[in-house]
């Protein structure tokens, strides 16, 4: 059974906290007021306490829009810092606003809370052992994506400002959202849409808009990031295929949706691979279901497909929507069928604005060191913290999570039942999203020690 590696702060970050420490120290007390080694301690103390959350929340998953529990324990634990707090917000959002005592900037730094309907393979001692059901089949619960690490860190970050809101600059939303993964059932609107259609922001306008994702792909220890566009648009799309039933030893006296289905799944990634430049665009095509028939020897009158597409561009995206549109229909119809396609955007493109990007990465770079910080190639995951971009300038940074002695290349993906997170990874992004909030409290002089 594997063990968790406890978390702490790693000896190699701590040089370079310092370092950050002490620019903050170095800025005018009116600027700053965060004392050398104040952050490194602040951090420590409130380690063994992200660290316990994230393994409670770990054990106790919940899919999006189920988070009650998550939400409640976050909703305590921000009202005791004595922010204000509001809940129920895309049904099961909290947002708790932290005063500082000095004026300042607006920002909101993001945590998503729901989990996956994975069964979990990781023999940790606080694996999930929930069990639910989920689009009518029987699954396990896991937090295979990290969203209970990133629960947890953004508690911590809460309760390390509070602590110094009276040297604090500006205002701070923790927001900590559900549904991250998606809609329970196609065409919901839920997770970052639906808090702000809900009015999280009506009254209350941030400049930046920050958020963090650990990822299996990088080693702890780690962070990475992008200017621009980051991570792809997430389409989930489902095709209906009708035919006529009939008898399975009769197929010429009706018409065979599965065939069509077969023959059409081939056509799709043709669009891919000889219809678009997916060297000037990126474009990903594919098929997770296909659902048909309930006996062996009847033809059934339908079958249903349903997928997803990752863009990077969106008259490409529209493009491949139309192309889809038509060959599924010219190959039902030749076969004396019909198709019906229907596609919702889940999350629009992700893309770092250039300037928080540059101002974050340089706030990673003092915080971590220059050699723990890389650049990320484009990403076709995708994810709705892009809905913030339609308030704000947002940035958005991965923190690795792959344990020392383990390829990133071939540890378990984010999503799998083995997705196995090294709690060194909290730490890192405790620290890191700290560095991020402060620079952009402060502002550029902290960071050149003005």
């Amino acid at each position: 059974m594997p063990q968790p590696r406890v978390s702490v702060l790693p000896a190699v970050l701590r040089l370079p906290a310092l370092l950050l420490a002490a620019l903050l120290a170095a800025a005018p007390a009116s600027a700053s007021g965060v004392a050398a080694g104040d952050l490194d301690q602040r951090i420590e103390a409130v380690l063994p306490a992200v660290t316990a959350w994230r393994r409670d929340f770990h054990q106790h998953p919940e899919l999006g829009t189920l988070e009650v529990r998550t939400a409640a324990k976050v909703a305590a634990h921000l009202r005791g810092l004595g922010l204000e707090v509001r809940e129920g917000l895309g049904i099961t959002g909290v947002a708790g606003l932290l005063k500082g005592g000095r004026p300042g900037p607006r920002i909101a730094l993001r945590a998503d809370m729901d989990a996956l309907p994975v069964t979990e393979a990781t023999g940790l001692p606080f694996a999930s052992r929930v069990r639910t059901t989920y689009r009518g089949q029987e699954v396990g619960v896991m937090h295979a994506c990290g969203h209970d690490a990133h629960v947890a860190i953004l508690m911590g970050v809460a309760e390390v400002l509070a602590g110094m809101r009276e040297r604090l600059p500006g205002e701070v939303m923790f927001v900590f959202q559900p549904a991250e993964e998606g809609p329970p059932q196609p065409g919901q609107v839920v997770g970052a849409k639906a808090m702000l259609d809900e009015g999280l922001f009506a009254d209350w306008t941030p400049e930046a808009v920050f958020g963090l994702h650990v990822w299996s792909a990088l080693p702890a220890g780690r962070v990475g990031y992008r200017g621009g566009p980051t991570m792809a648009s997430v389409d989930e799309w489902e095709l209906r295929l009708r035919g006529r039933q009939t008898h399975g030893a009769r197929p010429w006296d009706g018409v065979d949706p599965v065939t069509i289905a077969a023959q059409v799944q081939l056509a799709l990634q043709a669009i891919v691979a000889r219809q678009i430049d997916t060297v000037r665009s990126p474009v990903v095509l594919s098929t997770g279901q296909v659902q048909a028939g309930v006996r062996f020897n009847i033809i059934p009158d339908e079958a249903v497909m349903t997928g997803t597409l990752r863009a990077f561009d969106a008259e490409v995206r529209r493009d491949v929507i139309a192309r889809m549109e038509r060959t599924a229909k010219a190959i039902a119809e030749a076969a004396g069928g019909s198709a019906e396609l229907t596609v919702n955007l889940n999350a629009p493109l992700t893309a770092n604005a250039f300037e928080r990007a540059q101002r974050g990465g340089a706030a990673l770079r003092a915080a971590l060191g220059e050699e723990s910080v890389v650049e990320m190639p484009l990403l076709t995951i995708g994810e709705d913290f892009s809905q913030f971009s339609t308030v704000a300038p947002t940035f958005y940074w991965f923190v690795g999570s792959t344990a020392p002695g383990l390829d990133p290349r071939r540890a378990p993906m984010n999503h799998s039942p083995e997705f196995l997170l090294d709690e060194a990874a909290l730490g890192v992004g405790l620290r890191s999203m700290l560095a991020v909030a402060l620079e952009a409290l402060h502002g550029e002089a902290v960071l050149r020690g003005r």
